[in-house]
Parts: structure tokens; sequence; C-alpha cells
């Protein structure tokens, strides 16, 4: 476990999840980085860059979202999987560097879905119905002109599509060594097209309300705590932007919200992540609610975890007043792999600055160097 670091302010305080003990309430928000071998092998340059966060005072890491099938799961070329043993090994590498410099590591799980924008595996994509995605492929995970029409998925393929997540999950714990999984229900990736009333026109099970567009997410914590134990930390992060559809508010606004939370709060889940463009801004137009303040009062028992803008430390703390147990940092740890010291020590931020991720979002040198 890193070092304390002394500061008087609240993120800097130990906490606890599932027998998991960390210093301080500051982690690394997932990020999209693709720098893995075309076989979706993590080497030096991921090692470097996940170690780099742990030595800068960061508690827990979450890595960027994994694929977890040989199947539709892929979402982008140079993303990392954990679907056999030869990913798994390389991420050991990786998982062991962050220990012996002090933090704690959760893999991220995801599938891409209708989003997925590079997947040598398959030539088609599926989603929960054929409804073409929003928006435009991101040109810096090498993605060019609209998404492709999806495929509707099939019961058979949802099926695998889980066993996938409860596989990759089982690699993660007994082979690469990671102290927790997050399975990625957000940001508009398979899971999320599924809660999404837009892109979800099913009339079977994985359709209707907003438990049943649901009722996938909980299924795959369901299996993925099957396949990890019980004495795993397990969650779930959750968005209402994506990242084809960043306005995005859920229909059900706050009635809704709360039944999501509540449904969580019965699941197999310890912790919960939510993200906004602005985390402690009001969930829904004409409210006054964050998404944290929705998440604390309707799952009081889960860790809760935050991410949106937190850079700013006077954010971050009003954010843990809103009854977040942990700070989750994304760009503002990008420039700043080392924010917990600085932080601490009164020492001035690097600001972020979009050419920094251009023109392709993956691992630069001068990253690493920092």
């Amino acid at each position: 476990m890193n070092a304390p670091l002394t500061n008087p302010s609240p993120v800097f305080t130990g906490t606890s999840l599932k027998g998991l003990d960390f210093a301080n309430r500051l982690s690394v928000a997932p990020m999209t980085r693709i720098s893995a071998s075309p076989r979706g092998v993590p080497g030096d340059r991921m090692l470097a860059y996940y170690t780099r966060y742990a030595r800068g005072g960061f508690s827990l890491i979450t890595t960027e979202g994994i694929y977890t099938d040989k199947a539709y799961s892929q979402t982008y070329k140079g993303q990392p999987g954990l679907t056999g043993r030869e990913q798994a090994d390389a991420w050991r590498r990786v998982t062991d560097a962050v220990h012996a410099a002090g933090g704690r590591i959760f893999a991220q799980l995801m599938h891409g879905g209708a989003l997925s924008q590079h997947n040598p595996h398959r030539a088609d994509t599926v989603g929960p119905s054929a409804v073409r995605p929003k928006g435009s492929q991101m040109a810096g995970y090498h993605g060019e002109g609209p998404y492709a029409l999806p495929r509707e998925i099939t019961d058979v393929e949802i099926t695998e599509a889980i066993d996938g997540f409860a596989g990759a999950a089982r690699l993660a714990i007994e082979v690469a060594g990671f102290d927790g999984i997050e399975i990625h229900g957000a940001n508009g990736y398979l899971l999320d097209q599924f809660f999404t009333d837009f892109s979800n026109r099913r009339t079977d099970r994985w359709g209707g309300d907003i438990l049943q567009r649901f009722s996938l997410s909980l299924e795959v914590l369901n299996a993925v705590r099957a396949a990890i134990g019980p004495g795993v930390p397990l969650g779930l992060r959750l968005s209402q932007g994506k990242v084809n559809d960043f306005r995005h508010k859920w229909a059900e606004r706050e009635q809704g919200a709360e039944r999501v939370f509540a449904a969580l709060a019965a699941s197999p889940a310890d912790f919960v992540h939510v993200t906004e463009f602005e985390a402690w801004q009001p969930a829904f137009e004409g409210g006054s609610a964050s998404l944290v303040d929705i998440a604390r009062r309707h799952a009081p028992a889960l860790f809760l975890i935050a991410n949106g803008s937190l850079h700013d430390p006077a954010r971050a703390e009003q954010v843990m007043d809103a009854g977040a147990d942990m700070i989750a940092l994304g760009r503002g740890a990008l420039v700043n792999p080392d924010w917990p010291r600085l932080v601490s020590g009164h020492s001035a931020l690097r600001p972020f600055e979009l050419p920094f991720l251009a023109p392709i979002s993956d691992i630069k040198d001068s990253e690493i160097d920092i």
C-alpha cells in the first residue's frame, strides 16, 4: 500500500473496500489508450504507463477497457484483451509492477457491441437492436466515417458474451493478479446499448422498461461473481453520456435512476463507479441532485467511486461531501500521474491540453517520462 501523504484534505484519508486497504481516496479512471500489440497483449509501454500512477501516489488504478472474447467484444485497434494465457501473463507483469510500487489495480472488462470500429475476429458488429449508433467513429482511435449498422444480437450470442465477461474475469484474478473487477456498463458500449432506450428496441426479456434494459448488466455481474468468488471486489461503471452521444440523459430521469441504483444495491456488486462530465452538477435538468447524490441515497451500502472533471481539489472534496468514497481522475491524471504527491505538497498541477492525445490517443514517450 502507498505510504500516507500528509495533507488535511479528506481525499488523503485512508479507506477500504472488501478487505483491500487504500492509503487515500484517489484513483485513476479507465482511459482507452490503444497501445497493446495486434494480439491484444500489453507490453513494456503499458507497464510503464500504469506503474507511474502508483509511483505518483494513486491508491487505485483501473485499466482501460479490456475486451473479453474473440467474437464481438473488441472495439479498437490496439486494445488489450483478456481472452487467453498470453494476454493474462502479460497483464501479470503490469499488476506485479503496480503492486511493487504500492498501488492496487482493477481490470475493467468491456464489450464494444455496435461501437466496435476495429475487430479482427468478426467482420460485422452486433447490438441489442439493428439501430445504427449516433455520431461517427472516433479518429483518435483509428476510426473513420459512420458506425456500421449492427445486427441484432441473438440469445445464444448474448449468453456467449456473458460467458466472455466471466471467463475474462477469472483470468484477471487467477492468472493476471488483478485486485478487483469493474464491469464497463457505461459510455455507450454493449451493456449501455442494452440499457439505453434509443438503441434497445427489443420486446423480449432484454428490452422494455429501464430495469428490463438493465437486466443484462445484472446478469453479467451475477456471472462474474460466480467466476471470481465472493471475496474479490466487483463493481459496475455507469454513465449518462456516451462517447458517441455526449449529451444523452436517461429518459426516466431521477425516478428511473433510483430504481437502477436500488437494483444494483441488491446485486452482487460491491461498488458503483458513476461518471458525468462534471460530477457535481445536477443529473437532470430542473433537478438539484447529482448522480452521486442519487447513488448515495439509493445504494447506501455500495462503495461509490465518482468521476467527472474532479482534478480541482476543491471539486473533489465537494463530491466527497456528497457521498463519494473515492475520486477517479481521468485527463487530470494523464498529465499529472503524480497528482496525489503534487496536491499533497501544494505544488502546481500541469494543465491538460488536447494535443496531448493527438493525433492518436495511444501512450506517448512524453507521458511515461513525466
